[in-house]
Order: C-alpha cells, then structure tokens, then sequence
C-alpha cells in the first residue's frame, strides 16, 4: 500500500474536489472522525468545512494547514469498507491526527478503489501537528498495516533492471533515447488523449515534444514524428530523434489508432465533469496563472498553456493524474476555451462563469439548517491568501505521475538513501 501526503492552504478545493466525485456517484463518504453530522447524512461543503472551522481560526503561524492523504492499495488488493475505516482510522492515530476532526472519501472512478482522507494539521489551539520523520512513519506504518490486513506489500514486488519510471528527460545526463524511450514506450498504457496537440501536451511535463515530419519515399507521400528534447523552459535541447528508433507504438499510425480508441472512451467518461468543475472552481477563486496551476496541482490536475510570439494563449490543456485522461481546454467546455484565460489572465476580463451545478445550491447557502450561523468569510479568507511558490510544470505535478510505475519506487528510493546516508556516517567514525 503506498500513502501519499499533500498540504495545501485550500481546504475548500480538497473537500470540494472529494465531494464532485460522490455527487457523480464515483465515491462515497466512508467515515467522519469528530465531524458535526446531518440529519439526513448527506454533506455539502459548507456542512463539512463547519467542522475544521475552529482549528482554522485557532491557527497561529501555518501557511499549510490543510491535510490531503491518499491510501493506494495494490490494484489485485481486495479491500471492502470496513477495512477501509479501520485502516484510515489507524493510519490517522498512528500519525498523530487522531485526535482531528477528519473525513474520509472512497472513490472508485478508476480501475482499483482507493480512499482520501481530509483534514488539518493545527490543533485545536492553533499549534501544528509534528511532522518529523513523516514519509518514514508513513512508510514504516504502511508496512504494518500491510501484514495486518493481508494486503500486498508495495516494497515486495519485483523491480526488474529494464522497468522504467516516468521520469523528466535531462538532456546534460545523456543517453537521451533511452530517456525519451522510457517514457514514450508507456505513455499510451497508461493515459488517454484524443489529438497530437494533447499527445504533446502531455509529453511536455517530461521536457519532450514532437514534430510531423512530411516526405516522400517511391512517389508516395510519407508521414513520420520526430521526438525532440527540452530543457526546462520548453526549449529545444538536443537533436531529434525518429519515431521508428522507439517502436511502433511511438509512431504516427499506432497513435492515431490510439486517438481514435480514446475518443470514443473519452466522450462520456465519467470524470469529465469532475474536472470540468474542478477548473472552473479553481478559475473562479484565482486571479492569475500561477495561483490557477498551484491550487488543480494540488488536485492531481496539471496545466500546459501554450503562447505565441505576442504571447497571446492560444491554446490550454489540463492533464488528470487521477483518470490519467488528458482534455484540451474548448473540449471540456467553450466556457474553458484559450480564449477565457488569455482574456482573464492577459487582458483582466474576468470571465462570467456559473458555478458548476452540482455544488451551485450547497455551496451558495453556508448557513444550512443542520448547523449554527457563521458567516463564510471567517473560514474560506485562506483562499485569497497570496503564497510563493516554484512556477513550472514538473514542480506542479507534485509527485503524481502514474502510481503503477512510480508510487513504490518512490518510497523504496527513500529508504535506499536512508540506508546511505547511515552507512555514511558509520564510515565517518
């Protein structure tokens, strides 16, 4: 089992995003630690963020107060409900958030079930939770839960010497073709995306495009794709090499095989207005780029713009880690097209946008009948909180590319340079 664990200063988007996927029947609520409960057993927002209100406003000094975990068993895992709650409810005492008022999201939009746990790091009077030794505890903890349940250890499982994870190209480490190779070989297993233009899109956050090439071979018209390696400002960083040196499946006739197959997957897919509701939460509560592609990273949702010379955007994709489904801008709606953010972010016409439907009515009213007046301004003024932060895709993705190939290699790499850094201090003495 392999635990994620994110901080963010948005606790609105965090239960929002959980929410969407209850409401288009992809979750449910499996359990409320200390949370302020409804008549009916039902939760909008306001319902469910009334909760962590007090913590909020206790807080002293913690930019970051909003937990995010996930808990990712194995796929071949079976793992039903209740052992679900026990293993969130352990996880959470273990880690020192028993005591936190906390709630708890199964979701089942992708092929294996999976939970997210929501709540804050600050106590009730406003000091933060200890954090030492957290990716440790968490993976040590794992490991216990792990033999308790009879689940699938994540450290158990074979790495063969060829397996590859995603990884950015760096084109100064060379062996570039083996870099881009590793990524364009398994890119198609495992995201969907319906037209080149988002092909690229995607490739971009691992520092590689492609180029159509035309030509003719014995009087026939040929087409061909080069890949091309990037630095981190999205320039070319290398010579290109050709699609036939990576495989058929790198090729132009394999994946246009591949855009035909996800448009059809793709024209009703289930999390559609999960991330459409998503983007336009995240529009509506931005006001530039960066706040924009800080708050759906933090999501699982990355963003590719692309400009012109004039730097006007012409262009905007969002890429989903959670469905790995990849959504040019005007797909999604025309209300999300290039031409909204190049108004809203270079010309500062903000766009006229409804609330999605399915949180339009929960969130609007704050004070619902199960609970006692507050006003909402007191608890959501963290989101106009201005914060620093890196600008760029891959500091974005935060560590959510694909889970198959990286989540266990992630926490094995911990525990191997642990393992280093120890035996180099048993060599200093």
């Amino acid at each position: 089992m392999i635990a994620k664990i994110g901080r963010s200063v948005n606790l609105y988007g965090a239960l929002a995003y959980n929410l969407l996927k209850v409401e288009n029947e992809n979750g449910q609520i499996l359990f409320a630690n200390k949370m302020i409960e409804t008549a009916n057993g039902r939760y909008s927002v306001a319902q469910l963020a009334q909760s962590f209100a007090p913590y909020l406003i206790a807080n002293r000094n913690t930019e970051k107060h909003t937990l995010h975990i996930s808990l990712n068993p194995d796929p071949k895992d079976k793992v039903n409900d209740g052992k679900y709650r026990e293993m969130a409810e352990e996880y959470m005492r273990e880690m020192g958030y028993g005591e936190q008022p906390f709630v708890v999201f199964k979701h089942t939009d992708i092929d294996r079930s999976h939970i997210h746990i929501v709540s804050v790091c600050v106590d009730e009077e406003g000091k933060k939770i200890s954090d030492k030794f957290e990716k440790m505890r968490s993976m040590n903890l794992c490991r216990e839960l792990e033999r308790k349940h009879g689940l699938i250890s994540a450290t158990d499982k074979e790495h063969k010497p060829n397996d590859k994870i995603f990884r950015p190209v760096d084109y100064r480490t060379g062996d570039v073709k083996s870099q881009i190779a590793s990524v364009v070989r398994h890119l198609p297993n495992y995201y969907q995306y319906q037209t080149l233009g988002e092909y690229n899109a995607l490739l971009s956050l691992f520092n590689i495009t492609t180029e159509k090439v035309e030509g003719e071979l014995q009087e026939q018209l040929r087409q061909g794709l080069l890949y091309i390696p990037l630095n981190k400002k999205g320039e070319r960083a290398g010579h290109p090499f050709k699609a036939s040196l990576f495989g058929k499946s790198a090729g132009l006739p394999t994946l246009e095989l591949h855009f035909t197959k996800c448009k059809a997957a793709l024209k009703d897919h289930p999390t559609k207005p999960t991330i459409k509701a998503a983007i336009t939460i995240a529009l509506k509560s931005t006001s530039d780029e960066q706040a924009f592609k800080k708050q759906l990273g933090e999501q699982g949702i990355n963003v590719v713009v692309r400009r012109n010379d004039t730097e006007r955007i012409y262009g905007i994709t969002f890429i989903d880690h959670n469905s790995k489904t990849v959504w040019n801008g005007s797909r999604l709606g025309k209300e999300l097209s290039a031409n909204t953010f190049n108004d809203y972010w270079n010309n500062n016409i903000k766009p006229n946008i409804k609330e999605p439907v399915v949180l339009q009515s929960k969130i609007s009213r704050p004070n619902d009948a199960d609970l006692p007046a507050e006003e909402p301004h007191h608890l959501f003024d963290f989101l106009n909180t201005p914060e620093k932060h890196e600008d760029g895709l891959i500091e974005a993705l935060g560590g959510l590319l694909p889970e198959t190939q990286s989540e266990d290699y992630e926490e094995q790499d911990f525990a191997n340079r642990m393992k280093k850094k120890r035996n180099r201090k048993r060599g200093q003495k």
